[in-house]
This record gives structure tokens, C-alpha cells and sequence, in this order.
């Protein structure tokens, strides 16, 4: 495996962890729409904001932004800890928990999904997993 392709995967994972969370995007011409990542076009890097507004207040549905007018692209938001929660998961079901950084998801038993979102999954073994999720969440979410 090459280290551009490692490098590429990352930044779209990064991009991947943006999506339906609250960013900021600043334009090269100075302008800046704060709204929630509903889209981005990973070879290209062009975005779509949903619910967005501008420094003065106008509201946009949505928004379509080109990636040659971006100059930044920022949360305030820090992402979930996944892998401090599967670590947290392997306690309670030890040699069942894998976590793939790239795609940003744990798997427990090859059964169990989760990730930012929550846990996909029927059955108790799925809500014993979501009681963890849902209290490593509330542990660890931010101050304000």
C-alpha cells in the first residue's frame, strides 16, 4: 500500500467524520457560511451545507460550495472517540471488538455496527451495546 493512498483514505475518512455535523466553511473571497455537511465530492472536494447562514445572518436551504472558492473548512466540534470506545466495548466482550479508523467503524461479534451515529443492531447483545455507547457518549461529551 502506498502512503498516498493511506493519505487519501485518511483525509476522506476526516471528511467522512464531518458529514451531518455543524462546519464552517471560509471562502477565498472572505465570505463564510456556518451550516451542517450534508455532501462533499471527494475527488474534487466541492461541499453542500444544509441550514446554512452567512456573516449576515442569510439563511440558506442549501448551499453549494466549489472547492476552488474554498479556503478552510472547520468544526468546533470534536468527533466521538471511537477508539477509546471500542477500547471501552473490548472490556465487556473481549477478543469481539474491531475497529477500522478508515471508515471509522467498531464491529462487535461481525454483528453489531457502531459508529458516531449509534449502534445498528437487534437483539440484547445490540442493546447491552448501545447502554455502552449511549454512557460513553454522555462521559465524553464536550464541556460547554
Amino acid at each position: 500500500m502506498s502512503l498516498v493512498v493511506t493519505t487519501t483514505r485518511r483525509f476522506t475518512s476526516e471528511v467522512t467524520s464531518l458529514l451531518d455535523k455543524v462546519v464552517t466553511v471560509k471562502t477565498t473571497s472572505g465570505k463564510v457560511y456556518t451550516g451542517r455537511l450534508v455532501g462533499y465530492e471527494s475527488s474534487r472536494g466541492d461541499v453542500v451545507l444544509a441550514d446554512a447562514k452567512d456573516e449576515e445572518g442569510e439563511t440558506y436551504v442549501r448551499i453549494l460550495i466549489y472547492s476552488h472558492v474554498i479556503s478552510e473548512l472547520y468544526t468546533k466540534v470534536p468527533p466521538l472517540d471511537l477508539e477509546g470506545l471500542a477500547r471501552e466495548l473490548e472490556k465487556h466482550f473481549p477478543r469481539m471488538v474491531k475497529y477500522h479508523p478508515e471508515s471509522r467503524v467498531i464491529t462487535v461479534m461481525d454483528r453489531i455496527k457502531v459508529t458516531e451515529e449509534g449502534v445498528s443492531g437487534t437483539g440484547p447483545l445490540a442493546e447491552r451495546v448501545r447502554r455502552i455507547f449511549e454512557r460513553f457518549v454522555a462521559e465524553h461529551a464536550p464541556q460547554k
